[in-house]
């Protein structure tokens, strides 16, 4: 791994979607980047640094909010490889018919806004050097900045 591929949580993968990105066929946001993480996972090239939250974090918050178990989205992914189209069939099968998407959006943006949330953020920030940003508002930001989207 290369030194530009190093940050301060680690390896990064600066070629996973940033949280923000929806999904086109259902507009939820970091479901594209989950499945983009479970690629990697499957073909063992998800670094340790993203191991530890694999399926926690942002992945298991989108999944507990759709009712299902993130090893279901992983075995989707599993079946249908590179094939978007075949796992967007899937998923639209799995989903649950009203997937409250206005409430998920907010609710991820918005990771690490309220009074406890801001000081576990904080915190991060602190540990990525990144202490004194005021522009750093929530972890989805965070992850953006870890991967160098936001300089």
């Amino acid at each position: 791994m290369t030194e530009e591929n190093l940050g301060p949580t680690g390896a990064i993968c600066r070629d996973l979607p940033s949280p923000y990105i929806p999904h086109p066929p259902t507009g939820l946001l970091h479901l594209p980047r989950f499945i983009a993480k479970i690629r990697k996972h499957l073909k063992g090239e998800l670094p340790a640094s993203y191991q530890r939250n694999f399926c926690r974090g942002f992945d298991r918050f989108l999944c507990l909010h759709l009712g299902i178990d993130p090893e279901t989205v992983i075995r989707i992914v599993d079946e249908c490889g590179e094939d978007d189209a075949a796992i967007d069939a899937c998923l639209a099968e799995t989903l649950p018919e009203d997937l409250r998407v206005h409430k998920w959006n907010r609710e991820l943006v918005q990771k690490g806004m309220s009074e406890m949330g801001r000081e576990t953020l904080q915190q991060a920030k602190d540990r990525m050097g990144a202490g004194d940003r005021t522009d750093l508002l929530s972890f989805a930001d965070m992850i953006d900045f870890d991967e160098g989207r936001i300089p």
